[in-house]
């Protein structure tokens, strides 16, 4: 199951709104043929290795990361070719959360005869596709924060000035972060300090889906994002519900979604509802402190990524989260499921807000 999950993750970025598979067919001990879901609308992780395998498949054992479907949608059922092929064995590292499949298509192989095994490495399974989980089981995105920050906690200095504090490897790495993501999100008050692309520029990936909180929209129309090839790929989510006002953002090309107002704010979770609604799986939240700080408190953050840079500001600048108002130490909030790595001078540690709940 180890070799699958690694062509899983070949997948990753580029599959959405379908979940990322690979699948190994194995005989008398050799791998036979193997393959994984390279994009949305192509042939699926098992459509590839069997064609690898050729008539070799009959009788072999086939290991694949998610239960084969078993519902015809952009391709046909892959149960159906699994049964055709005549192989003896699937061995598939978790069910599919997809309610139209969810245990049906292990029923179906074994209802043709074929021998299922389900739950091998599963958590690490699951840990592939965390997006493609809670957006077809709750309809809401997977939001990743990142930030970087100096050693003293700081992303900005007290001018606003963010650029830069990370290192190059840690840029490049962002990078391909939001390459891996459906979206890319930012409030209004980074747009106008920052003026940023919230493109993909340093790897090879797709840009994603840039997403502006702006309730008020107070968005310059003069800034890079708004002009270019990618304007038609922008949102602006407000809460101005007054077409003329909307008309200037969409001469530009950018949609601009209305939400529910909160506290005289856009609300988040109205926003991803609406965004899960518009088939957006994940996004990578990248500021500012207020909108983070927002998401973090109503339990809307999945995953944190901090790159600490080895710099100092001291007690002037912005914090990541602009939360106020804990004053004990017992009501501060709680990460888990830390880890740490270097990337290059900078120390990046990734960690869940405690109290998330990803479905089982």
């Amino acid at each position: 199951m180890k070799r699958p999950l690694a062509l899983a993750r070949k997948g990753i970025g580029r599959t959405s709104p379908n979940p990322v598979v690979g699948c190994v067919i194995v005989r008398d001990g050799a791998v036979i043929g193997e393959g994984w879901h390279r994009k949305a609308g192509s042939p699926h992780a098992e459509i590839h290795a069997l064609k690898m395998a050729g008539d070799a498949a009959r009788g072999a054992d086939v290991y694949v990361t998610l239960e084969p479907c078993c519902h015809t949608g952009a391709t046909p059922p892959r149960t159906d070719a699994l049964i055709r092929s005549g192989v003896s064995r699937v061995i598939a590292g978790m069910r599919d959360p997809d309610p139209r499949v969810s245990g049906g298509g292990l029923a179906a192989l074994k209802q043709a005869g074929i021998e299922t095994v389900c739950g091998v490495l599963e958590k690490e399974c699951r840990a592939v596709n965390l997006p493609f989980i809670k957006h077809i089981t709750t309809g809401l995105p997977y939001v990743t924060y990142k930030c970087a920050m100096t050693l003293d906690g700081k992303i900005a200095s007290i001018t606003g000035e963010s650029r830069w504090i990370s290192g190059d490897e840690s840029r490049k790495h962002v990078h391909r972060m939001r390459s891996h993501n459906d979206a890319v999100m930012v409030g209004v008050d980074t747009i106008i300090a920052d003026n940023p692309l919230l493109t993909v520029r340093h790897v090879k990936g797709r840009n994603p889906v840039r997403i502006i909180v702006d309730s008020r929209l107070r968005t310059p129309t003069t800034v890079d994002i708004l002009s270019g090839p990618l304007a038609h790929a922008t949102i602006i989510a407000c809460t101005e519900d007054d077409p003329a006002v909307h008309r200037r953002y969409l001469q530009t090309g950018v949609s601009v979604l209305v939400c529910d107002p909160r506290e005289g704010r856009v609300d988040l979770r109205d926003l991803l509802e609406k965004l899960g609604r518009l088939g957006i799986q994940s996004i990578l939240l990248e500021g500012g402190s207020r909108l983070a700080g927002d998401a973090l408190t109503r339990g809307l953050i999945d995953e944190c990524v901090f790159f600490y840079a080895p710099k100092v500001i001291g007690s002037d600048g912005f914090s990541p989260f602009a939360i106020t108002g804990i004053t004990e130490m017992s009501h501060a909030m709680a990460f888990t499921d830390l880890s740490v790595r270097r990337m290059g001078h900078d120390i990046v540690v990734t960690a869940r807000p405690e109290g998330t709940c990803l479905p089982a």
